[in-house]
């Protein structure tokens, strides 16, 4: 079981970062924090070393995840939305990227309580949008008591919210993946969204080369990838968890959208999905 911070957590932060190293129509989100998380962040006034580090391609991967999250997360606050949960939150850090956007929110952070202890850490000095820690085990701790967990930290089930899981479902089993997302209607009132991005179950079970190099490098640090989704089945797959598919795009598609077309070729076995609670029984 593991009990150090993640170290895929920690890359995913710094590649965040090297955002800056883009040119400016690619810069499509900033996070000053993130390269604190890793013992790289020298790599960040450093910009030959950290491009070979970190490629070009994997850093525009980043910030075209990053945006395409952050917009769903802005669309549902100016809706209204009070309350944002961060399902495996790592190293995210926007609670403090957009303090003055979510001032009127409570963020609910929900991650392993190694990686969560090193990220308090790190911005115990740091101000942001208000923000309710809740350490969690997700090997050990049933999902079940999750909702109950999260009441206990403030959270009103009878409201909606957004919940963000990013980076997270590639490295769980299928009876976890079915778990969280049940959890996730279990605390949801109707109209709360769901975010979150996924590997096509074609890119895990066979990989091309760079894959099987990145599998083998993830693996290594206790975090294989281990779940992908079909995405012709998704919209299905959600409905009978009580959500409906508002949209599910490969990186080509958004990236296209943000930067240009081409800006990110072959990416289409990497997706963002965005799902809507529906009324009716929580499954």
């Amino acid at each position: 079981m593991r009990d150090r911070p993640s170290i895929t957590a920690a890359w995913v932060a710094a590649a965040r970062s090297f955002g800056v190293l883009l040119p400016e129509n690619e810069r499509l989100a900033d996070d000053p924090y993130g390269a604190r998380f890793t013992r790289t962040t020298p790599l960040f006034r450093t910009p030959r070393l950290a491009r070979v580090i970190f490629p070009r391609r994997a850093i525009v991967y980043m910030q075209v995840r990053t945006r395409v999250i952050d917009d769903a997360m802005l669309a549902f606050v100016r809706e209204g939305g009070r309350q944002i949960v961060l399902l495996g939150a790592g190293f995210d850090c926007r609670a403090l990227r957009f303090a003055r956007e979510l001032a009127n929110a409570t963020v609910f952070e929900v991650d392993h309580p190694a990686t969560q202890a090193k990220k308090r850490a790190e911005l115990a000095h740091d101000v942001g949008a208000k923000t309710e820690y809740v350490a969690w085990n997700f090997e050990r701790d049933p999902m079940r008591e999750l909702p109950a967990a999260l009441a206990a930290h403030g959270h009103d089930a009878r409201e909606r919210t957004l919940t963000i899981w990013e980076g997270v479902t590639m490295y769980l089993e299928p009876e976890t993946i079915d778990a969280c997302v049940a959890t996730v209607a279990e605390y949801s009132a109707e109209g709360s969204r769901l975010v979150f991005n996924f590997m096509t179950r074609e890119r895990v079970r066979h990989p091309d080369l760079v894959m099987r190099v990145g599998a083998r490098v993830v693996a290594a640090v206790g975090e294989p990838f281990r779940f992908g989704f079909e995405p012709r089945e998704l919209g299905a797959w959600l409905a009978a968890r009580g959500f409906s598919l508002d949209r599910d795009a490969g990186f080509s598609e958004l990236a296209a959208e943000l930067i240009g077309p081409g800006a990110l070729p072959r990416a289409d076995d990497r997706h963002v999905a965005i799902a809507t609670r529906r009324a009716g029984p929580r499954a």
